[in-house]
């Protein structure tokens, strides 16, 4: 019997409602022939896959954006179909797809359980109203409120929540209301994300490079927490979910015991992944590459139809392949992993790559112990307390 290898697909839906505030990623409000159109294009790239991907078997799927559930229920069943008739998908993977409040209906739901989704990741942000509409959100708290209670009722028992701290005007009492009020519904996994001022969003032309509220017309949106308002909210966080029962496995990410988010660890652990549709990344056989950001390039490489369709198709949308050098795996083993709260470990190093942890990196890891920045234990290396507030210092010593 052939042992398959571990892949994990990751499927880019470049839709949404409307662009947030502050959002940086690749996607966009479309129409409904756009939206088919792109639908079928993904249909037929995920065809191209069946020969070349008959080796491995799918772990998790994950059907991101944009935001996935602005698609038609029929839309989503399609692709979900394609990926099973094309992949080997295990009959325990885990399957997340990414829903925003407004977009969310009682039949939609019955085609994405239908369909295998067993795990919803629910944009929320804020549990306060003025805090939504000033980042950009089409939903207010009561909308969450309605979507998460129709997902359990659909029979949906491994929900994640999405908020973001540090948002305008944000105290740290009233980042804890939100981070109660969610915890007390009882979600099973909880990202807690850190705003982060992006270059070519309208906070980012409101408040540029140094974080300071930019003068004269515009909208009349509030400082950034300061620097110490910013800390407590940051630390806040972990203490108050612990209380709930939730534990912090990632350093933006909580949950239940057990509901790990199994495709993101896939990420930090280095498992190899497929990217599929518009932008999507993937890493395979130590080789990375994305698919073209360009909608118009995208679907004419898969204008064809039948025996039209193959391998080179996907060719034509792939870009920036790089074959990763050992020093660049053992570069990423470290950083990547070390987002996790239990760090890196020694032994599964050497088995990597057949050499030392400490041999490739000693300098590095005594300089950042002796700066009390990580830690070290039975054979484990993690960051502290204080390597977790400056993680990207940290990271940036093994590039």
């Amino acid at each position: 019997m052939m042992i398959r290898k571990e892949l994990e697909l990751y499927v880019h839906i470049p839709f949404c409602v409307r662009k947030c505030a502050y959002c940086d990623f690749l996607s966009a409000p479309a129409g409904a022939d756009e939206r088919s159109a792109y639908v079928d294009a993904l249909i037929r790239e995920i065809g191209c896959m069946k020969k070349n991907y008959s080796e491995y078997r799918v772990s998790t799927v994950f059907m991101g954006g944009g935001t996935p559930s602005v698609l038609d229920g029929d839309d989503t069943a399609r692709i979900f179909d394609a990926l099973h008739r094309n992949f080997d998908i295990d009959g325990h993977a885990e399957v997340t797809m990414e829903v925003n409040p407004g977009t969310v209906t009682e039949d939609k739901l019955g085609i994405w359980r239908t369909s295998g989704v067993n795990r919803l990741s629910i944009g929320l942000q804020s549990a306060d109203d003025r805090e939504l509409k000033m980042l950009g959100r089409i939903h207010t708290y009561q909308d969450f409120l309605e979507t998460y209670v129709l997902a359990r009722k659909a029979g949906f028992g491994n929900i994640n929540v999405d908020l973001i701290s540090a948002v305008p005007g944000q105290t740290e009492k009233a980042w804890e209301k939100t981070l109660r009020t969610v915890a007390e519904l009882g979600p099973e996994h909880i990202s807690a994300y850190s705003l982060i001022i992006e270059e070519g969003t309208p906070f980012f032309e409101h408040y540029g490079e140094s974080g300071k509220r930019a003068e004269g017309d515009g909208p009349a949106w509030p400082p950034l927490p300061d620097e110490d308002e910013d800390r407590a909210i940051y630390e806040a966080t972990a203490v108050l979910l612990q209380k709930y029962g939730y534990h912090r496995y990632e350093i933006s990410n909580y949950a239940k015991d057990g509901y790990e988010c199994r495709h993101n660890l896939g990420y930090w652990e280095r498992k190899e992944y497929l990217g599929l549709g518009l932008g999507a990344s993937s890493l395979i056989r130590e080789c990375r590459f994305h698919n073209t950001a360009d909608m118009e390039k995208y679907l004419s490489a898969f204008s064809g139809r039948g025996q039209d369709i193959s391998e080179a198709c996907c060719e034509k949308i792939r870009e920036e392949k790089e074959s990763l050098t050992v020093e660049e795996q053992m570069a990423e083993f470290m950083f990547l992993g070390l987002r996790k709260m239990r760090g890196v470990s020694a032994n599964e190093f050497r088995r990597a790559f057949g050499a030392e942890m400490e041999q490739v990196y000693g300098g590095q890891i005594r300089k950042l112990k002796e700066e009390g920045l990580l830690e070290e234990q039975n054979g484990w290396l993690y960051l502290t307390g204080r390597g977790i507030d400056i993680s990207n210092y940290v990271f940036c010593e093994f590039v």
